[in-house]
């Protein structure tokens, strides 16, 4: 997917603003925000080409089912953003491409209009996204700075969502100039909410991967779903390294640059540990064969981030074209294995691991 530059980019404001989710939008729109000495470890896998597929391009499904839910493809737009008039746009761009073309959503940490009624509207997605799954967002963390259960089903109510996602993002927290960095005792927290909720919680990372022995210790907990959302792609260290006026911070930043367990890994680990876990494959994934490969290791769904974020800023119709261009792909892997559904793909023995 081709690669965009926000600086004449219309939903962002032209004048500089201190609001940390346009902040984290522009860093990372316009700075190298990636992991440093890391991959995604999707690109030791490769397919075996089928000459043969006995199939009929037009007749692939990619329709999948992921925790009740049927979607139309195995897709998830990740949690991204919102909080602000700016962001609030984005999401509601991203939310009427995922419902077009049958994506499932997640929106940004929804913790802002918890905590503030007047920003609650920048989550507001049900409006361009009516039938698509749509997940709601909040740091697992916040459950130890006064978030309870009723704040999650604020969250989830405020989102109009299906489920909702506990972030686990301790490194970025550290790094962050206001972040929190009490983990100690979620385990029991997250089990606590997910008890008390009516609707499915996930679990996910925001680019440093979760690994088998921490999604077994989740799942075990009441867990819904996991998104590894492993190392390859965004570095939040990275990210933050821009933002904090700290110099040792800064400095030592560079550091975790190569931090992070690899995608691949993660969705292998967790798949094998958990073998009936929902499981969201995302962290680097770059295009559709990307997607194939997580579906074919174990993913349920594959979820796409900052990759969709330059075509969302730009504009409706580079969105729809970058989403069709990733359909796409999955297809003509599906067509090139000889796979025509998703579960087909997810039973292939053709997807080989090819260590350099």
């Amino acid at each position: 997917m081709n690669e965009h530059n926000a600086d004449n980019q219309s939903l962002l404001p032209d004048k500089p603003t201190g609001e940390r989710k346009i902040e984290h939008v522009r860093l990372c729109l316009n700075e190298d925000v990636e992991g440093v000495g890391v991959t995604s470890g999707l690109e030791k896998y490769r397919f075996r080409h089928n000459a043969l597929p006995e199939l009929d391009f037009s007749d692939i499904s990619l329709e999948t089912p992921f925790l009740g839910m049927q979607l139309r493809t195995p897709f998830l737009i990740s949690s991204m953003t919102g909080g602000s008039k700016a962001t609030g746009a984005i999401n509601e761009r991203l939310a009427a491409a995922a419902e077009e073309r049958g994506w499932a959503l997640g929106v940004g940490s929804v913790r802002a209009a918890v905590e503030k009624e007047e920003l609650a509207s920048t989550f507001h997605v049900r409006k361009q996204a009516p039938t698509i799954p749509v997940i709601a967002n909040l740091g697992a963390v916040q459950l130890n700075y006064g978030f309870d259960a009723d704040a999650c089903r604020r969250a989830v109510d405020i989102a109009g969502a299906d489920m909702l996602v506990l972030h686990l993002n301790g490194l970025q927290e550290l790094f962050q100039p206001e972040g929190n960095s009490n983990f100690s005792g979620l385990l029991s927290r997250i089990e606590q909410v997910c008890r008390q909720l009516h609707v499915p919680v996930g679990v996910k990372e925001v680019g440093w991967g979760i690994d088998g022995e921490t999604a077994s210790r989740l799942l075990r907990a009441g867990v819904a779903f996991v998104d590894v959302a492993g190392a390859g792609g965004t570095s939040w260290s990275q990210v933050e390294k821009f933002r904090s006026k700290d110099p040792v911070r800064r400095a030592a930043a560079e550091a975790f640059a190569g931090w992070g367990n690899p995608t691949a890994e993660c969705i292998v680990e967790v798949r094998k540990l958990a073998p009936d876990a929902g499981i969201i494959g995302s962290g680097g994934l770059k295009n559709g064969v990307d997607a194939a490969k997580a579906l074919a290791l174990g993913a349920d769904l594959a979820g796409f981030g900052r990759s969709l974020l330059g075509p969302a800023v730009e504009s409706e119709e580079t969105l729809h074209a970058t989403l069709a261009q990733v359909e796409f792909e999955l297809r003509t892997v599906m067509f090139g294995i000889g796979a025509g559904t998703v579960a087909d793909l997810r039973r292939t023995a053709r997807l080989v691991h090819t260590p350099s």
